[in-house]
């Protein structure tokens, strides 16, 4: 199945929305190969097993913004070039875990597999930028100290210059 399904085509339908990674039904439906009404019809059969962070609906406002940050979400075969009525429904890593227990084909396991390891895989690289950044910051903090510190030993050789080229008072006698 990993051959069926690469991983970073699964990463590409997980979007950022509402502080959460998620995915949308359709694409979830696409790779499990069912209609995406019939797998909300599973999904809300169960509505318990969905709580608000397991899955949510977007707004206007958010499904309009997804749209535009992947252009279009084309309609699917059958939807004679019309888009849904409905605002889609969003699931986190929770919720695309907890539709295993819903879709119990033998695909739906092996997807599930699939998108955990595309999650797993996001999730360190996320923590690996996040690392790198401190790690950048820490470097940023210690170069603006170096340079402070390279700028006071400029002003001592500079204050000793100056020093050395005044002409230095004679005491003498004049005859």
């Amino acid at each position: 199945m990993n051959g069926l399904i690469p991983v970073e085509r699964i990463e590409n339908k997980i979007f950022l929305i509402r502080g959460h990674k998620v995915m949308l039904d359709r694409d979830l439906a696409e790779l499990y190969q069912v209609l995406t009404k019939n797998l909300n019809k599973a999904v809300k059969r169960n509505a318990s097993r969905f709580p608000e962070d397991f899955m949510f609906q977007l707004t206007k406002e958010e499904y309009d913004s997804l749209r535009f940050q992947i252009g279009t979400i084309e309609p699917k075969a059958g939807g004679k070039g019309k888009y849904s009525k409905y605002l889609p429904f969003v699931f986190t890593e929770q919720g695309v875990a907890m539709l295993s227990s819903v879709l119990r084909s033998e695909r739906a396991v092996q997807v599930n597999i699939a998108i955990m390891r595309a999650f797993v895989k996001l999730n360190r690289i996320l923590t690996s930028h996040v690392e790198v950044s401190r790690k950048l910051k820490e470097l940023e903090q210690k170069t603006i100290k170096n340079e402070k510190d390279i700028q006071g030993v400029f002003e001592a050789i500079r204050r000793i210059i100056i020093q050395k080229e005044k002409p230095k008072r004679r005491i003498g006698f004049n005859v």
